[in-house]
């Protein structure tokens, strides 16, 4: 039978805590106080009412508990895609924070589709969630100005929100680690870096962009667009820019690719027959299952601190923690693994 919401408990066959005072004998502050572990009670009737607990297989309504308190003990994450590795460590961060607080995280996926961003937020606020962890796909969160008003906590993670209201944002050192990664195959002698990302209406693409041409600046080198690349992942899109960078008069030696799925991308099309180019040193942004033995230098991001790091500025909030929004960055770091070191051949 379908559970009718207006009939009580007891007639759907679901034990109540008065159905454990009875069985047990006791009264129902009593059994209020076992349940809860609460003082007052002695070990023999505490004995007594766990055994009717067990007998008739109560369980604590912990969703009408948190309802009291007016909150729902849950919170919804909205990343990108949870197939992507980077956004599974991310989640898996989010729900250890979550679980620890003793809440529920209900997530979504939003495939770069701003619009389907806003209709997965508000579908996690018409569920009344006490706070949000969002990896934003648009530019303008307006739309969260009356969620924020009304009291729901939002922190930002991997990228930063667009026009709309501040909130707090967790987001890791794009630029300083695109930099970085340049600067190594600089050293290593490369003149001629290509640079393969995702869109460049991507913050983090554009950030990582803006890392590379500083490290391009600071060693005396012109910015050439011949050798910039940006679109979405893809194996087709990978052959067809390395079959245009290799075609070039002054072709590149070394290739700075943006993400994971770039860099996983851009293997496979230089491993596919049809790519005809010179050894070229790669170095990736994002590190990715299976670099370490394919020995790809990576600049690694920690998705599991951005996830950690935003669930607990998301409680923080949730608890009280009161001040301005604020702005956290998170250092990258460099894995040399030997294809990033590969010297300029003449």
């Amino acid at each position: 039978m379908r559970d009718d919401p207006d009939v009580p408990e007891t007639r759907r066959g679901r034990p109540t805590m008065n159905d454990v005072a009875a069985a047990a004998g006791v009264a129902l502050k009593t059994v209020s106080r076992v349940v809860n572990n609460e003082p007052g009670v002695n070990a023999t009737t505490a004995e007594r009412v766990h055994a009717a607990i067990e007998r008739l297989g109560y369980r604590r309504n912990d969703g009408a508990r948190t309802l009291r308190r007016g909150r729902t003990a849950s919170i919804g994450l909205v990343i990108e895609d949870v197939a992507d590795p980077f956004y599974s460590g991310l989640s898996r961060a989010v729900e250890d924070v979550a679980l620890d607080e003793g809440c529920l995280v209900f997530t979504g996926s939003s495939g770069e589709d701003a619009s389907r961003e806003r209709e997965l937020v508000l579908a996690f606020c018409a569920r009344r969630v006490d706070g949000l962890i969002i990896v934003p796909a648009g530019t303008d969160h307006d739309y969260l100005t009356p969620e924020i008003d009304a009291g729901i906590a939002a922190v930002f993670a991997d990228r930063p929100p667009g026009a709309g209201p501040d909130a707090d944002t967790v987001v890791c050192d794009n630029a300083g680690g695109a930099r970085v990664g340049t600067e190594h195959l600089l050293a290593h002698g490369h003149r001629r870096i290509a640079f393969l990302a995702d869109s460049p209406s991507i913050f983090t693409a554009t950030e990582r962009l803006r890392g590379y041409r500083e490290a391009l600046a600071s060693a005396g080198l012109p910015y050439d667009e011949e050798l910039v690349a940006m679109a979405p992942p893809g194996r087709a899109r990978a052959l067809a820019d390395l079959e245009r960078l290799f075609r070039l008069a002054d072709p590149p030696t070394a290739l700075f690719t943006g993400n994971g799925r770039t860099t996983v991308a851009t293997l496979r099309a230089l491993a596919a027959p049809i790519t005809h180019g010179p050894p070229v040193a790669v170095v990736g942004f994002d590190d990715f299952e299976l670099a370490d033995l394919l020995g790809i230098t990576v600049v690694a991001q920690d998705p599991a601190r951005l996830g950690r790091v935003a669930a607990e500025l998301l409680f923080r909030r949730l608890a009280g923690e009161s001040g301005p929004p604020q702005r956290l960055e998170l250092p990258t770091r460099l894995v040399v693994r030997g294809s990033g070191e590969l010297p300029l051949r003449g």
